[in-house]
């Protein structure tokens, strides 16, 4: 196996494991344990068990922002744009193994520099939300563009996490659906 991909593999298993149990309560061990190493060999990648969590929030933020370029790569209509970034969003954290939103609270345990680069991150993922939500509240078809409405509907969005289930009722394009049809006029 190669370096990087063992450096991947303890990203996803610590971003698993920093959300199911806190970053606090998840030990080195717990992490390497995920991944079939020796409780130091985590080490060799990352200088500490805060590094690998600053690792693991910009490797997703990162990877979110990747699959939304691609997403709405071509889509010229705002609505459509808007449709398909929610969808897209919600596949990044509900198919995929996408932590990083439900990471961003452990960023609280990080120092001022790693969120401040997490913040910038984050920022840019959400400077194409912002851009569709002006679109459309110019095109007169969302009421109001301000930011608070892109935190509450990230807040919508990533809170879905805590209910969603992939055998349950509802399909990943009727929840992306009913959020659109919320938002528009």
């Amino acid at each position: 196996m190669s370096e990087a991909s063992r450096r991947d593999d303890l990203l996803s298993a610590a971003g698993r494991l920093f959300v199911e149990k806190g970053f606090a309560a998840t030990t080195t061990r717990d992490i390497a344990e995920a991944v079939g190493m020796r409780s130091g060999s985590p080490f060799y990648h990352f200088r500490s068990k805060h590094e690998l969590l600053r690792a693991a929030i910009l490797a997703g933020l990162e990877q979110g922002c990747q699959r939304l370029v691609e997403a709405v790569e071509g889509v010229d209509d705002p609505v459509q744009r808007l449709r398909v970034m929610i969808r897209a969003h919600l596949a990044s954290l509900l198919e995929g193994d996408c932590q990083a939103p439900m990471l961003i609270l452990e960023s609280r345990s990080l120092d001022a520099v790693a969120r401040a680069e997490i913040a910038a991150v984050a920022a840019s993922y959400q400077e194409p939300w912002q851009a569709v939500l002006d679109e459309l509240a110019a095109a007169g078809r969302l009421r109001n563009s301000a930011p608070p409405v892109r935190l509450l509907l990230f807040g919508m969005l990533n809170w879905t996490s805590q209910w969603y289930r992939p055998d349950g009722a509802l399909s990943l394009d009727e929840i992306a659906g009913a959020v659109a049809d919320l938002l528009l006029r």
